[in-house]
């Protein structure tokens, strides 16, 4: 069904990708694609709410921009406060603003389109623990990350999509063009 969805909305992308995290790939999750369809994003992330049902969560945080929508979706799903952090432009890192607030001891969920080294979501439970806050967990659409993560993922799909150092990328030597799909400016 996922795949299905995925084909469906064109957010299975084929191609040569250069990723947030600098690394190329042939192959690119956009999730905004999916999302643009409200009752689609609706049955993905049912998926990974069945999964958190149980959990103790008070707020569920998404890094702006792919985790906003997902965020917002799980946190309706489940009944629970859902608010995003954004990069300031100055500092270039992830703050908490527009009056959102993390009290000391709240259970805080990440949340993400993808995550694949987990930049983004990592760089949010940074946030979170300078509030005082306790990350439980990180739920996403689409996990990438092969287990790498210290927190558990929880996810609608897990794929397993080949990414190549910059230097060491086939894609590259075939002269292929790349294109950066993502909403991080800088890598």
């Amino acid at each position: 069904m996922i795949f299905d969805i995925l084909k469906k909305t064109e957010a299975l992308l084929e191609g040569h990708f250069l990723l947030s995290s600098g690394k190329h790939s042939n192959r690119y999750v956009q999730c905004a694609k999916v999302l643009q369809y409200p009752k689609e994003a609706e049955k993905i992330l049912k998926i990974v709410v069945e999964q958190l049902k149980d959990m103790d969560i008070d707020i569920v945080l998404g890094p702006a921009m792919g985790g906003v929508i997902v965020a917002y979706e799980i946190g309706r799903q489940l009944g629970k406060k859902a608010i995003f952090t954004e990069r300031d432009k100055i500092n270039d890192e992830m703050v908490l603003r527009r009056g959102f607030e993390i009290k000391k001891g709240d259970r805080v969920l990440i949340s993400e389109d993808v995550v694949t080294t987990g930049k983004s979501a990592l760089e949010a439970t940074d946030v979170v623990k300078k509030l005082g806050g306790e990350v439980v967990g990180i739920a996403c659409i689409a996990d990438r990350s092969k287990g790498k993560l210290q927190y558990p993922v929880y996810s609608a799909v897990r794929l397993d999509i080949e990414s190549y150092e910059s230097d060491d990328c086939p894609l590259c030597k075939e002269r292929i063009p790349f294109i950066k799909p993502g909403s991080r400016e800088k890598i």
